[in-house]
């Protein structure tokens, strides 16, 4: 926690942006709540006697050294060097840092460097050289333990910190070689010294799914079981539930506060193995029109903002769904019981009530407090059956609002699409297990129209609420996303080039859009797909009215998903003051809380950040643990990308991206150019690039490392042509 506070204490203090500010001052623009004060007092007084800050006459805080520096985000390059991403967004451009200048940093560390100059061939070019290190960025890594000579190593993934670490007081009645372990570093590298670290935590076997499961988890930092306070605290709500509101609902009380929706035909579409369902529908057709109700689990008529269970959810900031196991926000008790849709089941819900008329466009909308009974629980692909007319055992009430829900929302589609929403049709993969937990098969997901319902009809719900909120003229948690950079936009329009498609280099949604459509089907589709995905920034909650770039929304929040997202619960708060009329009395005290909305914003962001990627790392080694038992089996390709050491491939059915080495594509003289994607054959004029579909076959997997490293079917092949008579005649006279 500590290392938490120190790290954000620095960043901000780091912005040209701040003004140096009193301890407290500081403590009320970071969001520091009174139960935190006397730890942030002594984080400050800590950063003081390390030299990281400075305390002046004025008893203002500011960095220590700052002048002529640059503060950032350290990420090492495997060859030894590295670069420094400044904090500060008007400095674009990451410096440069050699690797005799890292001065021991590590990827993720927050560094202070200084901007250096020298001429090489003729032009002047701009380095840095690191002076100190502000603050760790982690200390805790995942290894796989071998004996090398007179040492136990960890070798570490090379993608965070590039180098194995040697471990120390190994207790070898407890691990063996090639055991997955959990290592604390105590001895950063200074110029060729090596990382020393020790065993935190043996995990197990590598390669069994229980213990890859546990690496990732130990990896992130991922939370674990609920403390106790939490447990204690929902002993209570359930208890409240059983004995106070199930009776409201029994006599009719409940309905004095809540509307009473229990005989509207409503349903849940979720995936098959989903067990918290927190957001239902159902739509009524009107003589003018359309009204879709959007039920959303009422979270916040249970957990009370700043109690036990609050504050836990809060700092988990979300749910992380991994394969086979999710690790929730709030517990099970709430997010698969008393919160959770369930079919049959009285439930607390928030509504929204959409009016649209037969455009599909909105009329009208209001929210409400209300009680629901799921009439049916529906997957996916159940209501992909329905919409396809198979037989799908279900009622006609449940038939017909499926598809009347199929009509509605691509009516909101082509007004949202329109308006300027980007679709971008890059499905995730899918895993198949077996009953011991190891992975069999995988396919890319289903992303039939049934999944486009609940999406738009969420997105639908979240503008309403944000379009409410903003109606008082208050700051909240807003999901914003930013338009691309104008450098972005010239990057991608140089990398379409490649493939044959032309966009101004100013693009704008419209441009992509078209884009869009163009590959729709075509081989190439994921290539153009995947490029504008990384044009795009992310995603971010924050109180910045900026609006939501690619749904093309001015007024924009997360509401749907109170269970498993910090963000919508804090919305729903707002709701409750809305609905109990005192969110207009309250609306100018809620002005000042942007600084404690800022700080959180950034902290959900990191969460979910983070949750993403051990998601897709667990996807990716089960992958690549499935791929090693496939070993030169052949699958169909696609060439994503160019490197210096050859084609990138992304193999269709698994959706994992491999490296053909150069020497594997053949008897050739091969010509890489990166900048314009290709790779050239001199002596067989074969010329491979990006967008290219190939055949290939798995050559090796390296589990630990994730990496996967292919070669075509059919190698190119260079036959030398015999010399003629006359020639080598010629040469006899000469």
């Amino acid at each position: 926690m500590r290392e938490k506070l120190n790290r954000q204490i620095l960043t901000t203090i780091a912005k040209k942006s701040y003004k140096p500010a009193r301890i407290d001052e500081l403590a009320t623009r970071l969001g520091v709540r009174k139960s935190q004060t006397e730890e942030f007092r002594q984080a400050i007084d800590q950063l003081h006697r390390d030299g990281r800050v400075l305390v002046g006459e004025d008893k203002t805080i500011r960095l220590a050294g700052r002048t002529g520096s640059v503060i950032g985000t350290y990420r090492a390059h495997s060859r030894g060097f590295g670069f420094v991403i400044p904090i500060e967004t008007s400095q674009t451009e990451d410096l440069f840092i050699p690797a005799e200048a890292s001065k021991g940093a590590v990827t993720g560390d927050l560094v202070q460097a200084s901007v250096a100059y020298r001429k090489h061939r003729g032009r002047v070019r701009v380095y840095g050289q690191i002076e100190k290190i502000l603050a760790r960025g982690k200390n805790k890594f995942l290894g796989t333990l071998f004996r090398a000579a007179n040492h136990w190593i960890a070798e570490t993934d090379d993608k965070v910190l590039h180098r194995p670490i040697i471990v120390s007081d190994v207790p070898i009645n407890q691990v063996r070689s090639g055991d997955r372990v959990i290592v604390r570093i105590t001895e950063y590298p200074v110029g060729q010294k090596m990382l020393r670290g020790v065993i935190e935590k043996v995990l197990g076997e590598q390669g069994r799914p229980e213990v890859e499961l546990q690496a990732v988890i130990e990896e992130f930092s991922l939370p674990g079981e609920f403390p106790p306070a939490v447990d204690k605290q929902v002993d209570k709500v359930v208890k409240k539930f059983n004995t106070q509101i199930i009776p409201q609902i029994q006599s009719g009380k409940i309905f004095r506060k809540r509307e009473d929706l229990r005989d509207k035909i409503i349903v849940t579409i979720d995936p098959a193995d989903a067990k918290d369902f927190d957001d239902a529908f159902h739509i009524d057709v009107l003589d003018d029109g359309y009204e879709l109700g959007i039920h959303i689990a009422d979270v916040s008529a249970f957990i009370k903002y700043d109690q036990a269970i609050d504050n836990e959810a809060r700092e988990r900031g979300n749910s992380v769904y991994l394969p086979r196991k999710v690790i929730p926000m709030i517990p099970p008790a709430l997010s698969n019981g008393l919160c959770s849709l369930q079919e049959n089941q009285d439930r607390l819900t928030k509504t929204v009530f959409i009016r649209y008329d037969f455009s599909g466009n909105v009329v009208s909308a209001r929210f409400a407090n209300s009680v629901i009974r799921s009439s049916k629980r529906l997957t996916y692909e159940q209501a992909s059956e329905i919409l396809a007319k198979k037989k799908v055992k279900v009622s006609k009430k449940v038939i017909e609002l499926i598809r009347n829900a199929e009509h509605l929302a691509k009516l909101i589609f082509a007004r949202r699409y329109k308006a300027g929403m980007l679709h971008l049709d890059l499905p995730d993969v899918e895993l198949e297990f077996n009953e011991q937990g190891q992975v069999i098969d995988a396919h890319p997901a289903d992303m039939s129209f049934s999944h486009t319902i609940i999406e738009m009809f969420m997105v639908e719900a979240n503008e309403a609420a944000a379009r409410l909120l903003d109606s008082y003229n208050i700051p909240f948690l807003r999901r914003i996303h930013p338009e691309p950079e104008p450098k972005a936009l010239e990057q991608l329009s140089e990398f379409l080039k490649l493939l044959g498609y032309k966009i101004p280099k100013n693009a704008d949604r419209k441009d992509l859009q078209k884009l869009l459509k163009r590959v729709e089907g075509k081989p190439n589709s994921f290539a153009v797909n995947y490029a504008i995905l990384r044009t795009l920034q992310r995603a971010e909650y924050s109180p910045k009215n900026i609006g939501h770039y690619a749904l093309a929304s001015r007024h924009y929040c997360h509401f749907t998903s109170p269970i498993r997202r910090y963000p919508d619960l804090t919305i729903h708060r707002l709701l409750d003051l809305h609905l109990s009329g005192k969110l207009k009395k309250l609306a100018r005290s809620l002005r000042e809380t942007i600084p404690e909305l800022t700080l959180l914003g950034e902290h959900c962001s990191l969460t979910e950040n983070k949750a993403e990627q051990a998601e897709r790392q667990v996807k990716e080694t089960l992958i690549l643990e499935l791929l090693a038992t496939h070993m030169g089996d052949k699958f169909e390709g696609l060439i994503t990308g160019i490197s210096s050491l050859g084609p990138f491939v992304r193999i269709s059915k698994y959706m994992i991206e491999g490296l053909i080495p150069i020497a594997e594509l053949g008897d050739d003289r091969w010509e890489i150019d990166q900048d314009k994607g290709t790779i050239f054959g001199r002596h067989t004029k074969t010329k491979i690039k990006i967008g290219d579909p190939i055949d290939v076959q798995i050559i090796s997997v390296d589990v630990i490392s994730r990496r996967l490293n292919l070669a075509p079917v059919r190698k190119i092949e260079h036959t030398k042509r015999k010399k003629s008579k006359k020639k080598k005649r010629k040469r006899r006279r000469k």
